[in-house]
């Protein structure tokens, strides 16, 4: 059945820091360079895809971390998230551009990033490179952090805003 082999191959690429971690070092030691980033990645839209497509232009493998349900409704409030963790997270494994991801319960990625030590650190750039959690890890270890260009128009907030709008006028 088509659907399972898709279930495979998305839930092939979630880990779990344990398992990652040494790959990342392995992958690291061949010679490749490891791109990290990380969100909430409620509702996937556009502006996350090109995002992350951009991101994994930086490097030869993209990492994408994701707030688990808890972190997420410590950061956006009590109403979020609306997609469950295990169904972002398999949107997230799903893109092209993405090479694995993984799950965090904190609310600031640093375990993770000082775990995968990655070689590139990114953020859109809606953040300034001194506040980008982790780029002090990053930098000491000879990487580098870039913040992209944000895109207009995309995001989660003004999509469920518009949704509610929507319903209102009804």
């Amino acid at each position: 059945m088509r659907d399972s082999r898709a279930q495979v191959l998305f839930q092939s690429k979630v880990k779990d820091i344990a398992e990652l971690a040494p790959l990342a070092a392995e992958l690291k030691a061949s010679g490749r360079k490891i791109v990290f980033t990380n969100g909430c990645f409620d509702i996937l839209h556009y502006g996350h895809a090109l995002y992350l497509q951009q991101a994994a232009a930086l490097g030869d493998l993209l990492v994408v971390g994701i707030n688990t349900d808890a972190s997420v409704r410590r950061l956006k409030g009590k109403n979020r998230p609306v997609v469950a963790q295990q169904y972002r997270a398999a949107l997230v494994a799903a893109l092209q551009s993405v090479d694995f991801v993984v799950l965090f319960d904190e609310d600031t990625p640093y375990g993770l990033i000082k775990a995968l030590k990655p070689d590139v650190l990114v953020k859109g750039g809606d953040w300034r490179k001194e506040d980008i959690v982790g780029s002090d890890i990053v930098e000491a270890g000879g990487g580098r952090v870039a913040a992209l260009d944000f895109v207009e128009g995309f995001s989660t907030s003004s999509i469920i805003d518009k949704i509610v709008q929507s319903l209102a006028k009804q």
